[in-house]
């Protein structure tokens, strides 16, 4: 009872800190200093540690910001290593994943008489197999957005993925699914058409999207579930990667999207040679002529896609859309007009390199006004946060995704195309709060790691400047100090 008394007595308690000092924050307008460190490491990583305050100090804003901006150029965390050596030690290629998981399904189709037991037996080693995969790139990709050094880097790879999503349930995907975020991860800061082209010749895309599919009906390949036109990737790849759902094209331009795209398909096998798991199947791909966003498609074969991937990613509509959506994730929900064109202009000079448009993002007023602060955590960014800025040591991140999962947002289960949302319509709520509030218990009562002790001093310096009312909250309660930090409005925003 007294423990039921005490969890309802810290929701309170959090619940009044969020709505008063929300209010008081709204009022803000001057603007923030670039040194203020805390903010702009909020906004440019998974939150602040004691390590990353000091390489500030020592470094100084404008060297850090340039140093993330080269992550190929920054040292990983000692502390990541354990991680990526364990991961490494069960990584296997995801053809010979695929191999395997094949060769268990001929065991099953040639033995007819094969016992239930031995079934069920062949039927675990392939969920094994999934599972294995699964599970290991989960605990990575939780591993790297908590101690990774090149934050910036971790957070584009969210920006990302959930741009270009992929729903790890389907198919085969699980194969393929570490291959594909670090396609994503080198490339994060890199040049937005060779990103786009990455992603558009994954088997996680292909399979996700159904454009392994694609078929020229006219075909003599057009046979079984590949016998016609698959329009998935076609409409998905303007709508939601690249032009937008106002870009200017019509039904028209994804029919010939879809022609276009013919044939780019899965090499299951591996017996045509790509280790990447592309495969461009010429017989089954539409040779006619193609008018496309109103240009004539003058490649041939798999030309013809690099062509309209070239158009794509040179459109002023993906200019737009995409820095939209940049602003959108980095300065506030409903970004300002003009902040969205400047970005824009830069993407369009620059030729899609994301590194130059981010570079002038960070520096742009608005990135630093306290005009546009008010930026409310994901799920994710908000759990993530907490495990840095309480620098807990080695979390268990199998019980962090099942948290996760409780607060609708598991790494690589989020089934739409459009990917996880980064609006606080989408994840403020009181059943949120309350969820959010009961994790920040837990973790601050050792949930992650019963052997880790939170340092009260690291976590107060690393959230930075506490509200007046989150200040009185704790002088009331300061036996609740830790778990009033980690549920207060200066931890769900950034």
């Amino acid at each position: 009872m007294k423990q039921k008394l005490r969890c309802w007595a810290i929701i309170l308690v959090c619940g009044a800190m969020f709505w008063f000092s929300s209010i008081s924050n709204v009022q803000a307008s001057d603007r923030l200093s670039q040194s203020d460190s805390e903010y702009i490491l909020g906004r440019l990583s998974f939150g602040a540690t004691s390590e990353q305050l000091q390489a500030v100090k020592t470094k100084g804003i404008e060297a850090y910001i340039q140093e993330q901006l080269e992550p190929q150029n920054v040292p990983e965390s000692p502390a990541f290593t354990p991680y990526l050596e364990k991961f490494n030690s069960v990584y296997q290629k995801p053809l010979e994943l695929q191999r395997q998981y094949a060769a268990l399904n001929q065991q099953l189709k040639n033995n007819p008489n094969l016992s239930n037991s031995q079934i069920e037996k062949l039927e675990q080693k392939k969920n094994n197999l999934k599972q294995t995969a699964r599970d290991s790139a989960t605990e990575v990709h939780l591993a790297r957005a908590v101690y990774s050094s090149r934050q910036l880097q971790e957070v584009m790879v969210d920006f990302w993925f959930n741009h270009f999503n992929v729903f790890v349930n389907k198919g085969a995907i699980h194969f393929w699914l570490s291959d594909y975020e670090n396609k994503i991860r080198d490339r994060a800061l890199g040049n937005f058409r060779d990103l786009l082209e990455a992603t558009a010749t994954s088997p996680a895309m292909l399979i996700y999207l159904d454009n392994e599919l694609n078929t020229n009906p006219q075909s003599s390949s057009a046979k079984g579930k590949y016998s016609g036109l698959n329009e998935n990737y076609a409409r998905e790849l303007m709508e939601l990667h690249t032009l937008g759902i106002d870009g200017g094209y019509s039904q028209q331009d994804i029919i010939t999207l879809a022609r276009i795209l013919t044939g780019w398909t899965v090499d299951y096998n591996g017996k045509r040679g790509n280790e990447d798991g592309f495969f461009f199947n010429s017989q089954r791909h539409d040779p006619g002529e193609k008018v496309f966003l109103d240009r004539q498609i003058t490649a041939q074969g798999i030309e013809e896609g690099r062509q309209a991937l070239d158009i794509l990613a040179s459109h002023p509509a993906t200019a737009h859309f995409i820095s939209y959506k940049l602003a959108q994730y980095f300065v506030a929900d409903n970004p300002p007009a003009n902040l969205v064109d400047s970005l824009a202009q830069k993407f369009l000079t620059s030729n899609g390199n994301i590194k130059v448009v981010m570079d002038a993002l960070i520096h742009s007023p608005e990135f630093s006004s306290r005009d546009y602060q008010q930026k409310f955590k994901t799920p994710y960014q908000y759990l993530v946060s907490l495990v840095r800025m309480a620098e807990i040591d080695r979390p268990n991140f199998e019980r962090m995704q099942g948290m996760l999962r409780q607060l609708s947002m598991p790494v690589y289960l989020c089934v739409p195309p459009t990917g996880y949302k980064n609006t606080q319509d989408a994840w403020l709520n009181p059943q949120a709060m309350l969820q959010r509030i009961t994790f920040a218990s837990a973790i601050a009562n050792k949930r992650l790691n019963p052997d880790a002790e939170i340092e009260y001093p690291k976590l107060a310096s690393n959230i930075g400047e506490l509200s007046p009312q989150t200040k009185q909250a704790i002088t009331q309660s300061p036996n609740l100090r830790t778990v009033l930090i980690l549920g207060s409005p200066e931890a769900m925003y950034r």
